[in-house]
């Protein structure tokens, strides 16, 4: 019985180690896939997060790891984020949210408060522009980055049902700035500013080239002089300097069979 007892738990143990040898390796590529997490959400109510491609599921623990790249939509629900930096984020009812970097998000709908320290920076982009806590770098020559404000900086961002952007600066200084780096507007303490849904969308591609047939450089209708249009006018140059041409030829000619002129060149 000794001897079998302990076969038995030697068996246990092979399995045990091959049970874990096995699963390593899973474990390693999820790892690897999702990274570590960016910070922890604490949620209360209806919170949900993207699984994958447009597959929502409800946080379930209280206590919730985000990672980079994850989108998180309040309902019925509210939570509260805090990521790696220190920075610290709110969310307010029927948001909706999506992490780039840890001092990077993007934010679609609702209502979200943030606070960031001034060791940290933080960037918030909503359509076409951008709200960030750090001084943006300036164009002008001899011109150097400016460093955060001292203290935290506090700040609400919240969009209307139409699309418009709400920026409100209760403590330090915010920037928004669009596309091409370019500040829209400067907020200090107390501040606040709402952009309407044209500027807050991005804007539409420039079309840069055209298939099928195009019309011409010009308008003829606005370049009409004397009753003629372009076309006309381009005809009658081209036969005028067709006659211009064939007097030419002719008076060069015309010296071949004059014995009184000597050429020049020998």
């Amino acid at each position: 019985m000794k001897e079998a007892a302990n076969k038995i738990l030697i068996y246990l143990i092979c399995f045990h180690f091959l049970a874990l040898v096995t699963g390593v390796p899973e474990i390693l590529a999820e790892a690897k896939e999702r990274g570590f997490p960016i910070g922890e959400m604490v949620s209360k109510g209806e919170v949900k997060f993207e699984a994958r491609d447009k597959v929502w599921k409800k946080v379930e623990n209280s206590h919730f790891p985000v990672f980079k790249g994850v989108k998180i939509r309040t309902e019925k629900g509210v939570a509260a984020i805090a990521l790696g930096n220190n920075n610290q984020i709110e969310m307010g009812q029927n948001s909706l949210i999506s992490f780039e970097q840890t001092d990077q998000l993007s934010f679609s709908q609702g209502r979200i408060d943030f606070r960031t320290p001034s060791s940290a920076e933080l960037s918030l982009r909503v359509g076409g522009l951008m709200v960030t806590s750090s001084r943006p770098l300036q164009a002008a020559k001899g011109s150097v980055p400016g460093v955060p404000m001292s203290g935290e900086t506090i700040g609400t961002l919240s969009r209307s049902p139409d699309g418009a952007l709400t920026v409100k600066n209760h403590q330090g200084s915010l920037y928004i700035l669009n596309q091409e780096r370019v500040v829209l507007a400067s907020l200090s303490s107390r501040e606040s500013v709402t952009l309407p849904t044209v500027t807050v969308k991005s804007p539409p591609r420039v079309m840069v080239a055209q298939v099928g047939e195009a019309a011409g450089y010009y308008d003829e209708e606005m370049l009409e002089l004397l009753g003629l249009t372009v076309n006309d006018w381009l005809h009658y140059f081209a036969g005028w300097a067709g006659i211009g041409g064939m007097l030419v030829w002719a008076e060069s000619h015309s010296g071949d069979n004059n014995p009184d002129i000597i050429p020049i060149c020998p």
